[in-house]
């Protein structure tokens, strides 16, 4: 080890090189070492350095601008969609009170049907009565008319003798030849 350390020692003291040599003090040569390379950095790199900044720059602002326009969009995408909601909720309002008006007006219209009907049943149930009351009403006056017409034929048979018989015909028979007089 001695050796390879001689052998740079010795290299750094080489007379050929002039007033170039090499520095065996690490700490100096790191210094100047990173000294140059940061002013070279600098010199060439400041130019790369300054367009990737600005490039970067650019697609920041572009990024946001773009994000600006999609929210915009999407701020106005919800306002629509904000307004078609209401719209539908006005709809839904409109139908569900709709829908129940109807339904009141469906069961009045019920109702009232039911009650015409009714109506209708009684004024049938009325009538078939009064029908039933006169048909009774006309029997019992067939029988107490035949009841008297055969009490009235008894009494006249039993009342009745030939020659009222023949007065009776005889009067008929003029009524009846007068009546044929006055139709002439």
């Amino acid at each position: 080890m001695k050796n390879l350390t001689d052998s740079f020692v010795f290299l750094g003291h080489w007379p050929s090189a002039g007033s170039f040599g090499f520095n065996t003090d690490i700490l100096a040569t790191n210094l100047i070492n990173l000294s140059v390379v940061l002013g070279v950095l600098i010199f060439f790199g400041k130019g790369v350095l300054s367009d990737l900044l600005d490039n970067r720059k650019q697609r920041i602002l572009s990024t946001i601008r773009n994000s600006e326009e999609l929210c915009g969009g999407a701020v106005e995408q919800l306002e629509k969609a904000r307004a078609r909601l209401r719209k539908v909720e006005r709809e839904a309002e409109e139908f569900r009170v709709n829908g129940y008006s109807e339904i009141e007006q469906e069961k009045m219209n019920l109702i009232n049907s039911v009650y015409q009907n009714l109506e209708q049943l009684e004024n049938y149930k009325n009538e078939t009565i009064h029908f039933e009351q006169q048909r009774a009403i006309n029997q019992v006056q067939q029988r107490v008319f035949q009841q008297a017409l055969q009490g009235s034929l008894g009494t006249l048979n039993n009342c009745l003798n030939g020659e009222l018989h023949l007065r009776t015909i005889g009067a008929n028979i003029g009524i009846l030849g007068a009546m044929k007089e006055i139709t002439d």
